[in-house]
């Protein structure tokens, strides 16, 4: 019995963590508990040494010393100014008022407004709110379809998840020992193709069913000529300057992504200064929610190592690299079934607990495997946004029902009363959204390329051949060629 629990105590400590999330239990502390708990089983059966959890404190504080992680919370801070600065509004009225004679035009200028608020906050809540307070209200005052205008407002938001400087690509990046920077630069691309295919879906709905879509009247629209053309370039100049103040001197080699948060951070507390939005009832609150946001993310990273730290201890990843190794297909096999394992988790976990818990599990076998890290992070991150989408759990759909009105409200423009959005609506309209990112991820198998073209890797030492030329006594100097 003995050695069949010995053999089988890898199993057995993943499977007890399911039981634990699906129990309801905090993952930072269901995490620590059940590292602790098999560590201390490990040892009865002398499977492993109380020398192993004695590494625990060199391991918390190398967390501690990650200056990678700083990020987090300047990206976060810089999100929740911008949310309160006046920007988005700016934005989605001025965006509003330039696509409004299209039909469909509200639900473009979401789309377009999600994605500049993603490059500029990279925090999916901050987005998902500011377009459900400012653009929802407007959407049902000019008839647009409750299923469209939830959804489209939902997966807008969303885009903050994987158009840099998404938080998740810091922490996929941490935890798969690659570069911030690489990992953004890889999922520009996908990011915007992403983006396209939002736009696509809702022409189509606009061409099919003009009637969930309508162009806003004559009457509404209140800037025209010169006049909207000098408020778009007044509207989108702050949010340019804080991409590139955040994006483009990463990608050029001047800052850090920590650096370039903090750069953030800083540019928008000047956004809010001038649009008379800062005081001291904001920064508590930012500085609040920020507080607690990376006091999160830092107690799930701390109970991940413990769990790791003991499932590796187990040969926990031995059985993992022998489960995913053996799937039908090899690289391409592995690739679908882990993608199907993401998504389907994405109904219970969020993209955090994902991060920390599954891709140290996979990382080393898609290493094994040959695949680019950088590729795989993106890959995942794609696939992980489904986790804010994904009824009934999905994150954004709750941020969405947080704001969307829940019962019968009279429209402050006309005085008509005008009927809720409902649960189910919020829900239907996230459908198409989901099965578009389903799409991406297969585009991201199929052509890697969209992701590894911006990156430029240093050369391994497979790719180098270097000769060294050794000075020998005699006059001839022989040369060892090292392949």
């Amino acid at each position: 019995m003995t050695e069949l629990l010995i053999a089988n105590l890898a199993p057995l400590m993943f499977l007890a963590l399911v039981v634990l999330l699906l129990m309801g239990y905090p993952v930072a502390f269901a995490l620590a508990a059940n590292g602790l708990l098999f560590g201390f089983i490990g040892i009865e059966l002398g499977l492993l040494t109380p020398a192993l959890l004695q590494a625990l404190p060199d391991r918390v504080f190398g967390i501690m010393r990650n200056d990678t992680l700083l990020a987090i919370p300047f990206f976060t801070f810089m999100g929740l100014i911008l949310e309160r600065s006046g920007m988005a509004e700016d934005l989605l009225d001025t965006i509003g008022q330039l696509f409004g004679p299209l039909r469909g035009g509200l639900a473009f200028a979401a789309i377009f407004v999600g994605a500049l608020l993603a490059a500029t906050t990279g925090v999916v809540a901050a987005s998902v709110i500011s377009m459900g307070l400012i653009s929802l209200p407007i959407m049902l005052r000019y008839g647009y379809d409750r299923r469209l205008a939830s959804g489209v407002i939902a997966a807008s938001g969303t885009l903050a998840q994987i158009i840099p400087p998404s938080l998740v690509l810091i922490v996929l990046a941490d935890q798969l020992g690659r570069s911030v920077g690489d990992m953004y630069e890889g999922a520009i691309v996908p990011g915007l193709i992403l983006t396209a295919f939002y736009a696509l879906y809702v022409l189509g709905v606009a061409l099919f069913l003009p009637k969930w879509a309508p162009a806003l009247p004559r009457e509404a629209r209140t800037l025209h000529g010169l006049a909207l053309l000098r408020r778009v370039i007044v509207s989108l100049m702050p949010p340019l300057i804080l991409i590139f103040l955040v994006l483009g001197t990463i990608f050029i080699g001047v800052a850090t992504p920590t650096e370039g948060g903090a750069m953030g951070a800083t540019g928008a507390l000047i956004l809010a200064l001038l649009n008379r939005r800062l005081n001291w009832s904001l920064l508590k609150q930012a500085m609040d929610t920020t507080a607690k946001l990376s006091s999160f993310v830092i107690f799930i990273l701390i109970g991940s190592t413990v769990f790791t730290l003991v499932f590796r201890g187990v040969d926990g990843d031995l059985w993992v690299d022998r489960l995913l190794t053996s799937v039908p297909g090899g690289e391409l096999g592995f690739l679908i079934v882990v993608n199907i394992l993401v998504f389907f988790l994405a109904f219970f976990l969020d993209f955090f607990e994902l991060a920390f818990i599954v891709v140290p599990l996979l990382a080393p076998v898609a290493d094994k495997l040959g695949i680019d890290l950088i590729w795989f992070g993106v890959l995942l991150g794609v696939n992980m946004q489904t986790s804010f989408m994904h009824p009934p759990f999905g994150f954004a759909l709750f941020f969405l029902r947080s704001v969307a009105p829940s019962s019968t409200f009279i429209d402050k423009i006309t005085g008509r009363k005008l009927a809720p959005v409902t649960t189910g609506q919020i829900y239907w309209g996230a459908v198409p959204f989901v099965c578009i990112q389903i799409v991406m991820v297969s585009l991201v198998i199929a052509f890697p390329n969209m992701v590894l073209s911006r990156i430029h890797h240093v050369p391994t030492s497979d790719e180098m051949n270097i000769q060294i030329d050794v000075p020998a006594p005699d006059s001839e100097a022989p040369s060892i060629d090292i392949q």
